[in-house]
């Protein structure tokens, strides 16, 4: 691989090292037993930005000329490639312009101007983005910093593997998610000139799979929602498609509600917080688990940018999902204190009330009958099917409100 070598990656390391956090590469016991592999997780979330993003933005900085650093930076990013570049340009005191397209998380979009950066919304795509940065550049004479098409950048993504391999030189197989493929490609050149027998596997959204396609020489077709923003990505580098081609073993797919508990995994277990492309690799592990069986993956945890709002509405769709939050409608008496007497026989059983509503118009058996719906708090399904038989053995009529799947 011409393009990017071990050599240019170890330069890389040299060039950021002291500005880049050396983040924790972690064994993990529950991840291991609940899989079946045995797991290390690199804690990449940690960086100052949260993300991976910055080792390679500064390596690309770092590179810059005098007169470059002076007329300033561009890159496009829909978050964390801009707040890396933002940060570091800032510390360098070098002027950086982000472009993010629409719909870029709010918490994104706060990260990269609290460091100094000038934001500019356009697009609705990253190639839309992309097309308005380089017309920027071209303007105003800026360095267009690709967030992963960049030898100097694919290099500094790079540096990743190299602690990884340094800290656990036996490893059996990387799994690395893939957006542009900036991360994947740096990391196999590293990975595979370091232990050449080592597999790495690259992940991917279900419904942004472009890498996936580029690999099988089928049509691009990608869209649609996805709570893994870093993984949304139509373009993949070119650059980066030659290093998978050459060097990655096998790229993978993985559902959305796998991305969900996969972050919440990470929440509930190692207490910490990736966004949805920083779960990716435990997601591969949880939908493919036959294909890591017994063996020592690496993976990193890429970002952990994810919005608060959206956190909170995974984390309870977690407990949804695992039978831990249920929704259970009551048809009782429309009589004084029947209510009252139900909640404390919820109470009763152990189920803690998080939410109730009364209806008497919609959906009543009898106008004397209303029906209630509470939202109940569990252990786990064993405990919801224990309380559901404690209510009814005590004559009040329940049923479970199954939630709306898509």
């Amino acid at each position: 691989m011409a393009d990017v070598s071990l050599q240019d990656i170890r330069a890389a390391a040299a060039r950021i090292a002291g500005a880049i956090a050396r983040t924790p590469f972690d064994h993990s016991r529950t991840l291991s037993r609940l899989t079946g592999a045995d797991v290390w997780l690199k804690f990449e979330n940690l960086q100052f930005t949260a993300s991976f993003k910055e080792r390679g933005a500064l390596n690309k900085l770092l590179s810059l000329d005098a007169a470059q650093r002076g007329r300033g930076v561009i890159a496009m990013s829909a978050g964390n490639h801009a707040q890396g570049v933002s940060f570091h340009a800032a510390r360098l005191g070098v002027r950086a312009v982000i472009v993010m397209p629409r719909g870029t998380p709010n918490s994104k979009v706060r990260g990269t101007q609290v460091h100094g950066a000038e934001v500019v919304i356009e697009g609705d795509t990253l190639a839309d983005a992309s097309l308005h940065a380089h017309r920027l550049a071209e303007r105003d004479g800026l360095t267009f910093i690709h967030p992963y098409d960049d030898p100097l950048v694919v290099a500094g993504q790079g540096t990743v593997a190299l602690e990884m391999l340094e800290q656990q030189p036996a490893l059996d197989v990387l799994v690395v998610p893939v957006g542009g493929g900036g991360l994947i490609g740096g990391m196999a050149v590293a990975a595979k000139a370091l232990r050449p027998q080592i597999e790495v596997i690259g992940v991917e959204s279900t419904l942004w799979c472009a890498m996936h396609q580029r690999l099988a020489g089928i049509a691009v077709a990608v869209g649609g929602d996805t709570i893994a923003e870093g993984l949304a990505v139509r373009d993949v580098g070119e650059l980066p498609l030659r290093l998978v081609r050459a060097l990655v073993d096998e790229v993978l797919l993985v559902d959305e509600e796998t991305i969900e508990r996969a972050i919440v995994q990470f929440v509930e277990i190692e207490k910490t917080v990736a966004e949805g492309a920083g779960a990716a690799g435990l997601a591969a592990l949880l939908q493919h688990p036959a294909r890591f069986a017994g063996r020592r993956v690496g993976i990193p945890i890429c970002g952990g940018n994810i919005d608060a709002r959206l956190l909170a509405d995974v984390l309870m769709r977690g407990l949804v999902r695992d039978g831990r939050m249920v929704r259970v409608q009551v048809t009782m008496p429309d009589i004084s204190g029947a209510l009252a007497k139900v909640a404390a026989m919820i109470g009763d059983a152990g189920g803690n009330i998080v939410e109730v509503q009364h209806q008497r118009v919609f959906g009543t058996t009898s106008a004397k009958s209303p029906d209630v719906e509470f939202v109940i708090e569990t252990r786990d399904r064993e405990h919801t099917a224990a309380l559901l038989a404690f209510l009814e053995a005590r004559g009040v009529r329940t049923g479970i409100v199954e939630p709306r799947r898509t």
